[in-house]
């Protein structure tokens, strides 16, 4: 018998397919593809949420991408809901906002931030994600991770009141840590970068900018000094900027690459010390008394000031992010911002 393939009740069944979710893979060094991949319902305690943007952590990234996360460090440097292990492949990312689809009644249609790799849509515990304030948009809260290191950096620094303070380098964390000790009353802050262009940037974010040929020969100028360069000789300016019995708090990740150290100078009798700082744990000025959710909370109510706009860009839809994404982070002039933005459409 003859059949007719447009009669509606002669087609073939079809299964409806289950929902899945769009990912950003590493798959190898420097290749980065978009990968499907299933997405489960949401349970009592959990949510669903439908991303709006999510910020490229530079430095950490950059890492990941050339495979120069150590061995002994991969399970430490696991990003919360990491899909994969390091080296690769793997998805990684920690800069997360969208508006939650699904999930508890006080949570839903919600804009928040989790701490997640870049995925247009994801399943996580609802005691995961952080409500945005009112007065931050999304674009800008992607920088709440960020701005969370730099309030931890603070901390362990102990900035007072009339401090002058350097910043080397001009990265993410550097410029967040600048903008937020420019707040301190009576604060001078330089923010050290050897490129030119970081001079608009630092107009930006009401501080100066300074370049290491502006400094050179200068001794024990400031009173806090933090290095967010993830260079040699970025620490080695730090070293010798900080005060006689002073610190340099360590901001730079340099996984395994091992820089130089200019302990054959005047350090020892300078008697300068390195005081690493890592969000991992709150500051211990501040542990007996602030949770990492109070930090995280902290840092999302402080991006209601514009300035941090200007440490966002480019933005890259998620299609074209295995082509644009490489070159941006592998290219050290920064390629247009400090924080790329992922976006992922209607």
């Amino acid at each position: 018998m003859a059949t007719d393939e447009h009669h509606p009740t002669m087609r073939p069944a079809t299964a409806s397919r289950p929902p899945t979710a769009r990912a950003l893979w590493v798959e190898g060094e420097g290749v980065l593809a978009v990968r499907d991949q299933p997405l489960e319902d949401p349970g009592p305690e959990e949510v669903r949420v439908r991303t709006l943007a999510s910020g490229v952590s530079r430095g950490t990234e950059r890492l990941v991408l050339t495979g120069r996360v150590p061995a002994s460090q991969r399970d430490r440097m696991r990003a919360p809901f990491q899909h994969g292990d390091l080296p690769w492949p793997v998805s990684h990312g920690y800069l997360a906002v969208g508006v939650v689809e699904a999930g508890p009644p006080a949570l839903r249609d919600r804009t928040v931030f989790c701490l997640h790799p870049h995925h247009d849509r994801f399943v996580v515990p609802a005691a995961a994600v952080h409500v945005v304030p009112d007065g931050v948009p999304a674009r800008r809260a992607v920088l709440a991770g960020t701005v969370e290191t730099a309030v931890n950096a603070l901390w362990d620094a102990g900035v007072r009141l009339g401090d002058s303070v350097a910043v080397v380098g001009a990265g993410m964390v550097g410029a967040c840590v600048a903008r937020l000790a420019a707040q301190v009353p009576g604060c001078r802050v330089d923010l050290v970068d050897p490129a030119p262009e970081r001079a608009v940037l630092a107009g930006a974010l009401g501080v100066s900018h300074r370049t290491p040929e502006e400094l050179d020969g200068v001794v024990g100028s400031h009173d806090v000094v933090v290095h967010a360069s993830a260079t040699a000789a970025g620490l080695a300016l730090a070293l010798r900027l900080a005060p006689d019995d002073g610190e340099v708090v360590e901001l730079s990740w340099f996984g395994s690459h091992a820089p130089e150290v200019p302990l054959g100078d005047d350090v020892h009798a300078r008697r300068v010390a390195i005081r690493p700082s890592q969000v991992g744990a709150v500051a211990r000025a501040r542990r007996e008394r602030r949770t990492p959710a109070d930090r995280l909370a902290l840092a999302l109510r402080l991006l209601t000031d514009p300035a941090f706009d200007h440490l966002l860009g480019p933005e890259v839809p998620l299609d074209d992010a295995p082509t644009v994404l490489p070159g941006l982070l592998l290219d050290d002039a920064g390629g247009g911002g400090p924080c790329p933005v992922i976006t992922y459409g209607a």
